[in-house]
C-alpha cells in the first residue's frame, strides 16, 4: 500500500462551486484509475483539510499524479484555490487493523 495524506487550505473567496464540481470530477477520475484503493476527505473546525488517498504501489500514485487531467487541476487549485498545501506520501511503516469480529 502506498499511503498519499494532502494537508490544505482553502483562500477565501474561492469559487466555491468550480471548486467542488473540480474536486468531484477528480474523485471519480481517481478511482478509475489503476492502483486505486481508496479516498477520504475531512474538513477540521478551523477550515484545513485532509484527504487521504490509498494505492497500490508508489507507481499508481506517481501515475496518477501526471495523469494529465489531475494534473490541469492541479494547477487550477495553485492558482485559484489554495492558500496553502502540503502533500506527504510513501508507504506507512506499520499497519495495524482491528475489526470487531461478527456476531
Amino acid at each position: 500500500m502506498y499511503l498519499v495524506v494532502f494537508r490544505n487550505r482553502k483562500h477565501a473567496g474561492i469559487d466555491a462551486a468550480a471548486y467542488a464540481a473540480d474536486a468531484q470530477a477528480m474523485e471519480d477520475l481517481a478511482r478509475r484509475q489503476p492502483g486505486f484503493r481508496s479516498f477520504k476527505s475531512y474538513v477540521a473546525d478551523d477550515g484545513e483539510v485532509i484527504a487521504l488517498s490509498e494505492w497500490d504501489s508508489e507507481a499508481a500514485a506517481r501515475a496518477w499524479r501526471t495523469q494529465a487531467d489531475h494534473a490541469q487541476v492541479q494547477g487550477r487549485g495553485r492558482s485559484d484555490y489554495y492558500e496553502s498545501y502540503t502533500l506527504f506520501a510513501g508507504t506507512p511503516s506499520r499497519i495495524h487493523h482491528f475489526e470487531r469480529p461478527k456476531a
